[in-house]
């Protein structure tokens, strides 16, 4: 079982890390800033990796820069000097090390520690220029927008917005995780400088405006998409600033004597996706569409579906069951309604591949 060392556990992503970490067959250990520097020396030694994430970006006072992101460096190389050479080492640095400000200067120092520690052949070091880091357990107000953003947005907190023009080049935690882990079976790679080869860049205006949408989709109910690119990783990221409490929302229901009806969510190129329920004996629809599709599964209860063709009057009916799970989908130009013929009340889940428009409904009653 390999034995990993993280320094910085307890930040931001140093906490993605371990939780990741976690999935793997893997021994880990932890140095937090808290932790005597004193024990550093015992948690070198025998490890057989290590991901070196201590530092500091915002502290009281600009000494601190020295103290914790070079003095410690150089406290880790002697470390790795005495008890384990050649150690493969991870280390999170930044692309303001390309900056003359303290912040930078700090990281571009530690870099050269490790650097000058690889050419006495006494690490192998994968030395990373992180630009913005997104995603889970980020702090807000502090050196994330993205988690500012989302922070402030489900808490009714307004933005600042100082240039909506500005481009940000950002990361997402995952990918960061993913690929230091990635080193774990390729310690014998190229080591030197390293990139996270999944980047995206955005405007504030466009993160905001991106962000405003997740919130606003509970009322409206219209979600973007949400399932690949920026779009996933910033709606994973907003959501989990969500705190408990709001973990659920309500939608509109639409009662009448046949039943409820309900629309749960929307998309603007996808359909939505609605349910409704009919009482023991009751029909619903009788309408056609001329391009509307519908496609139904009955979940509790046993459905008649009758089509009529508008045009030749042909006649076709189909019986499903909550056991049986199929997909029972409208054709346009044929006329179709739904009749409860079981003993309790029915559950059709509804999905439609557009959003209904009551200027363009593309649907026509019928009698049946």
């Amino acid at each position: 079982m390999k034995k990993i060392l993280v320094t910085g556990a307890g930040g931001f992503i140093g906490k993605n890390l371990l939780a990741a970490l976690q999935q793997h067959n893997l021994q880990v250990i932890t140095h937090l800033h808290s932790d005597a520097i004193e024990l550093l020396e015992d948690k070198v030694k025998d490890v057989d990796f290590i991901y070196h994430l201590a530092g500091v970006n915002r502290p009281l006072e600009n000494n601190e820069f020295v103290t914790s992101n070079i003095d410690f460096t150089q406290t880790l190389i002697d470390c790795i000097g005495k008890v384990n050479k050649g150690i493969a080492v991870v280390y999170s640095s930044s692309i303001q090390a390309q900056l003359d400000n303290p912040y930078g200067q700090s990281k571009r120092r530690a870099e050269e520690l490790l650097a000058q520690a690889e050419e006495a052949g006494l690490v192998k070091s994968y030395i990373y220029r992180l630009p913005g880091v997104f995603g889970k357990w980020c702090r807000p107000n502090y050196n994330s927008v993205v988690a500012t953003f989302c922070h402030n947005i489900i808490n009714r907190i307004p933005l600042r917005i100082d240039n909506s023009a500005h481009q940000l080049e950002l990361v997402y935690i995952d990918d960061v995780v993913s690929a230091f882990i990635s080193h774990l079976s390729e310690s014998d790679s190229e080591t030197g400088f390293k990139k996270i080869t999944v980047t995206y860049t955005i405007t504030l205006q466009e993160l905001a405006d991106r962000l405003q949408q997740f919130h606003s989709s509970r009322s409206t109910l219209v979600t973007q998409s949400v399932g690949v690119g920026l779009n996933r990783a910033l709606y994973a990221t907003y959501l989990s600033y969500l705190d408990p409490a709001r973990f659920s929302y309500s939608v509109p229901v639409y009662k009448d004597d046949r039943g409820v009806f309900s629309e749960i969510l929307k998309t603007p190129e996808h359909g939505q996706f609605s349910f409704f329920t009919a009482k023991p004996g009751v029909t619903r629809g009788g309408h056609y569409h001329h391009s509307k599709n519908e496609k139904f599964v009955v979940l509790q209860g046993k459905a008649l579906f009758k089509f009529e063709n508008i045009i030749t009057g042909e006649i076709y009916e189909t019986v499903k069951t909550a056991a049986e799970i199929e997909v029972v989908e409208t054709v346009p130009g044929w006329a179709h309604n739904i009749k409860n013929i079981g003993e309790n009340d029915l559950i059709v889940m509804l999905w439609a591949n557009e959003i209904f428009d009551r200027d363009k409904p593309d649907t026509f009653s019928w009698s049946m």
